[in-house]
């Protein structure tokens, strides 16, 4: 780790003449300085204003030449708090609510085969329960190894071109299984899916952070996972109706599930590929139509209000690729990791049960019908867990304490499960089982906060990778721990879930006095500086993103 060193101080009579800021109109809205000021809030307690200085701060704050928003900058815009309500509004009918759709697409194609397996798939294709922790094993592995290609990918080709593809190949693939007929099939496929849908998480979030503030994204990813639920809710529906086609034509249900439900999300791939812009000021064409979604003053509002917020968001265009040495700079950025840790750790013990939820009840003797319909309990109480988490952190702005609520609602659910004699009735354990997947989930509180302390266009899209592909090797941990040895009652893996739960605890705990030690640390070198010494510091570092002595990290 660097040592953090005060800057050198300015030649005296650099900084001497005073003069005031360029003339603003004020209105009741929207930030009085004529550049953004998130990243410097003390900015003009700190600097001695002369003309060529308030060129330089100009030159600082204006984005490059290849922006793609670059001709709505504008330092002196001003807006009323009514437009600037309207924008974020308009933004969310016209790309939230259907990036929220495609996320659905996703995982209808990866979360369907739950659905599958209650209709005895494993069965009917001669597979094990170890055959089945080996297929999702491979799925997760190949969804790990997508994940960093296709970000490099969507960075250099575009959201709007990459992610249409994705969903379209995905969902070709998806429906192929209907074809399936052996383990090796069934293998292939499953590597097919993680590969093609590797990344889609990763850009869909760089790509909603062209229209929204950092505070506003982390209310929007609540409901970009509460998409998910909804969709699995919608999808034991459909399953619970499809899979009463078995022995028609001589065919089980579940193929007729993956060909039905593999069309509908080819179809919204494709709807995807005309509906999506390349970003705020680009929507013009296609069935978006010839003026576009938002005019010159909106494009200039959503532009200003997110530079203001965050001004590293036009370090980079939105077809730039990111090179070796970026790549390398922003996978060492040693301040991500302990979120890395706990993507890694926080999802592994839900994930368990919940591949295997499917299977525990029909172990309960419950039938193919009333299994689909069980599933729909718990998956109520997730979206409520979820959305009153979120709002809870954005309430209070805690972030790190927030998020343990999962580990803490698991680990109280996980004794339950391991205290639970044998010969518990089947629907006291189906409840205690569906207390247990209602959990508190951090996941959209964690993704913001890894983007929120990136501080950079290149860490953003890279360290979205890294915290997903630690989450998806929590999956991979998680298909492991229940063994076929261990059915019904998986004891054994649960009190190891139990294991990694407390531990998840002790990280999350580290990962809060680790920030607060982190901008301890800053603070420090910073409030030793001579107000010379930190304009001098903010006219001429080449400090990038959270390694700034200005930036602290939110937690």
């Amino acid at each position: 780790m660097s040592k953090l060193r005060a800057p050198k101080p300015p030649r005296p009579g650099t900084a001497t003449r005073r003069t005031s800021l360029p003339s603003l109109p004020s209105l009741p809205f929207s930030t009085t300085l004529p550049w953004p000021s998130r990243s410097h809030p003390k900015l003009l307690q700190y600097v001695k204003v002369t003309e060529s200085n308030c060129l330089r701060f100009q030159r600082h704050y204006t984005p490059p030449d290849n922006y793609e928003s670059r001709h709505r900058f504008d330092p002196t815009a001003r807006w009323s708090e009514e437009e600037d309500k309207a924008v974020v509004r308009k933004s969310d009918r016209l790309i939230c609510i259907f990036v929220c759709l495609f996320f659905a697409a996703l995982q209808l194609d990866r979360g369907n085969i739950g659905n599958a397996l209650s209709d005895n798939m494993l069965k009917d294709l001669h597979l094990t329960t170890n055959d089945y922790n080996a297929g999702q094993t491979i799925f997760y592995c190949s969804f790990l190894f997508a994940e960093l290609p296709s970000q490099l990918i969507s960075k250099k080709l575009g959201v709007d071109v990459w992610v249409p593809f994705q969903m379209m190949a995905w969902s070709l693939v998806a429906l192929c299984q209907y074809w399936i007929k052996d383990k090796t099939g069934f293998f292939v496929t499953r590597s097919l899916l993680g590969l093609l849908e590797g990344g889609f998480i990763p850009d869909m979030i760089l790509y909603l952070s062209y229209f929204y503030t950092a505070a506003e994204l982390g209310w929007r990813l609540s409901w970009f996972w509460v998409s998910l639920t909804v969709t699995n809710i919608i999808g034991n529906f459909l399953a619970a109706g499809i899979l009463q086609m078995r022995g028609v034509r001589g065919v089980e249900g579940w193929r007729y599930l993956f060909l039905i439900e593999g069309c509908i999300t080819l179809s919204i791939g494709i709807f995807a590929a005309f509906w999506l812009p390349p970003s705020p000021t680009q929507t013009k064409g296609s069935i978006r139509g010839k003026d576009g979604w938002f005019t010159e003053r909106e494009e200039t509002i959503i532009v200003n209000r997110v530079l203001r917020d965050d001004p590293t968001k036009s370090s980079m265009h939105n077809r730039e690729a990111i090179g070796w040495k970026e790549l390398y700079l922003s996978a060492s950025d040693y301040d991500h990791w302990p979120l890395y840790l706990l993507g890694f750790l926080t999802f592994i013990a839900p994930a368990t049960v919940n591949a295997y939820f499917t299977l525990i009840l029909r172990s309960l003797n419950f039938t193919t019908f009333q299994t689909n319909l069980l599933l729909i309990p718990h998956q109520v109480g997730f979206i409520l867990a979820n959305l009153a988490t979120s709002y809870l952190a954005k309430k209070i702005k805690e972030r790190t304490f927030v998020s343990s609520l999962n580990a803490w609602w698991l680990l109280v659910s996980f004794i339950a499960l391991v205290l639970l004699p044998a010969d518990t009735g089947r629907w006291t354990k189906y409840a205690v089982f569906t207390m247990l997947l209602s959990y508190p989930y951090a996941h959209p509180i964690l993704v913001n906060f890894n983007s929120t302390i990136s501080g950079s266009v290149r860490t953003r899209s890279v360290s979205a990778s890294l915290y997903n592909m630690f989450v998806q090797v929590g999956g991979i941990t998680a298909s492991n721990i229940y063994q076929a040895k261990d059915r019904p009652t998986y004891k054994t893996g649960n009190r190891v879930l139990l294991g990694i739960i407390s531990f998840n605890i002790v990280v999350f705990f580290f990962t809060k006095f680790w920030f607060i030690w982190r901008n301890k640390q800053k603070a420090k070198v910073w409030d030793a500086l001579s107000p010379e010494e930190r304009a001098h510091y903010l006219l001429t570092t080449k400090d990038e993103g959270n390694r700034r002595l200005d930036f602290q990290f939110r937690h």
